[in-house]
C-alpha cells in the first residue's frame, strides 16, 4: 500500500509556528514588497483568492491585510528533514516530491506496524506532536489514488481508499483530479461531454488518444485506477528533482525564474545533505496545451553548488523561453549522474577557500558550506541566501 503525506500550506505553517501572532491573519510566504511571487499562502489568505505562484503585487490587491514574509528555505528544509525522519521509522521506501510532500511504500511494513491506516495515523500524530504542523494523509493501492486521497479533504485530511473501492472513489470526482490535467485539457474534455473521471473511464483508450494524443491514454489509464509507477526512494534514486504545477498558467519570465531558483535551492540542499554531487542538470517546462519540453546540460566536474546548478539551469530556461514564451503550467528542474563525494569532500579536508576570492565558483562553494553549517548549528537560520522567490 502507498501513503501520500502532504503538509498543509507548509511554508506558511512553519512561519506561523515561528510567529504565533500570525495565526489569525492572512499570510503569504514569498516576499515583503510588491515584487516577486507568492510561494505559499495559508488558508485564510486563500479565502481572498490569493494563490501560490501569484505575483505579490496582485496578492496584495486582492487582500489588503495580507502579511508577506520572506522565504527561509533552510528553515523549511530543516523541518522537512525532521518530518522525513519520522517517515523513516516506518519504511525506508520514501520518495520525496518536494520539501512538503512524499510517497511512502508501506507494503513491507504492515506486518510490523499494522495496516496502512494505523501507520498513517501514527505518522500524522507524530508530525503534529514533534513539529506542531498539520499534514493530510492519503492511502491507496497506488501513487495516483493516494495523492488524490490526500487532497480531497484538505486541510488536516485523512482518507483511506480500499483497493476494491478505487473506482467508486474516483468516479464522481471532476476531471481536474486527473493528475496533470490543466485548464486547457479540462476544457477540451468538457467539450466532448467528459466532466467526471467516470466519464473518462467509460470511453475507449482509442477515443481518448484521438482527442488528446498519447496523454489521453495516460488519463484513461488513471481513470481505470491504473498507475504502475513505483515509489523510488532517495537511496535508489539516480536523480533528484523538484517541480511545481501552478494553479493558473504563468507567463511572467521573472516569476518563472524566481520559482526556478527556489526549486534549485531545494535540490542543492538535498544533494549536500546526502553527501552527493551531480554531473547533469535538467529543466522541465509544461505549457498550457500540455506540451512538455525537457533540456539538459552537463558540468565539466560533478557539483553540489547551488549557484553553479542555478546558473546552468537558468541558461537552459532562457534558451527555451526565447523559442517559446507561452504561459507555463509546470516548471521543474533536477540533477542526475549522481555520485558520492570524495573522502576529502566529505571530511572537509579540501583546500581552504577564500570567501572573498575573485573566483566566483570558489566563493559559491564557500557560501553553501558556511550557510549550511551555521544554519544547522544554530537552528535560527541567521544566514540565508538572498535569491529565489522574493
Amino acid at each position: 500500500m502507498i501513503i501520500h503525506v502532504d503538509m498543509d500550506a507548509f511554508f506558511a505553517a512553519v512561519e506561523i509556528r515561528e510567529q504565533p501572532e500570525l495565526a489569525c491573519q492572512p499570510v503569504a510566504v514569498g516576499g515583503s514588497s510588491g515584487r516577486g511571487v507568492v510561494a505559499t499562502v495559508n488558508y485564510i489568505a486563500r479565502q481572498y483568492g490569493v494563490r501560490s505562484a501569484m505575483p505579490v503585487a496582485e496578492a496584495r490587491r486582492r487582500c489588503k491585510d495580507l502579511v508577506c514574509v520572506p522565504v527561509r528555505m533552510h528553515l523549511y528544509s530543516e523541518v522537512s528533514q525532521q518530518i522525513r525522519d519520522i517517515f523513516a521509522r516506518y519504511t525506508p521506501e520514501i520518495e520525496p516530491l518536494s520539501l512538503d510532500e512524499a510517497f511512502l511504500d508501506v507494503t513491507a511494513s504492515e506486518q510490523l506496524f499494522g495496516d496502512c491506516q494505523v501507520i498513517g495515523r501514527e505518522i500524522k500524530q507524530a508530525v503534529l506532536d514533534e513539529t506542531g504542523l498539520v499534514c493530510s494523509v492519503g492511502m491507496a493501492k497506488n501513487k495516483y489514488i493516494a495523492k488524490v486521497a490526500s487532497d480531497v479533504n484538505k486541510p488536516d485530511g485523512f482518507v483511506y481508499v480500499p483497493p476494491e473501492d478505487s473506482i467508486a472513489f474516483l468516479d464522481p470526482l471532476p476531471v481536474s483530479r486527473l493528475w496533470g490535467a490543466g485548464k486547457v485539457t479540462q476544457e477540451k474534455l468538457h467539450k466532448y461531454g467528459l466532466h467526471t473521471i467516470a466519464d473518462v473511464r467509460l470511453q475507449s483508450a482509442e477515443f481518448m488518444q484521438s482527442i488528446l494524443g498519447k496523454v489521453g491514454v495516460h488519463f484513461w489509464r488513471l481513470a481505470q485506477t491504473e498507475d504502475g509507477r513505483l515509489v523510488v526512494s532517495d537511496h535508489k534514486a539516480k536523480s533528484i528533482s523538484h517541480e511545481t504545477t501552478f494553479d493558473a498558467d504563468i507567463s511572467s519570465r521573472d516569476v518563472l525564474l524566481s520559482w526556478l531558483s527556489q526549486l534549485t535551492e531545494q535540490v542543492g540542499f538535498r544533494l549536500r545533505a546526502k553527501q552527493r554531487v551531480a554531473k547533469t542538470v535538467k529543466l522541465k517546462l509544461r505549457y498550457g496545451d500540455f506540451k512538455t519540453v525537457s533540456h539538459s546540460a552537463s558540468f565539466s566536474t560533478p557539483t553540489d553548488v547551488t549557484e553553479t546548478i542555478l546558473n546552468k539551469v537558468q541558461e537552459l530556461f532562457k534558451d527555451t523561453y526565447a523559442k517559446r514564451s507561452d504561459p507555463v503550467r509546470l516548471i521543474g528542474m533536477g540533477v542526475s549522474g549522481i555520485q558520492a563525494k570524495t573522502d576529502a569532500q566529505q571530511t572537509g579536508k579540501e583546500e581552504q577557500i577564500d570567501l572573498f576570492a575573485k573566483d566566483t565558483q570558489k566563493s559559491a562553494v564557500e557560501v553553501d558550506k558556511l550557510t549550511d553549517e551555521i544554519n544547522i548549528k544554530f537552528g535560527k537560520h541567521a544566514v540565508k541566501r538572498g535569491r529565489g522567490v522574493r
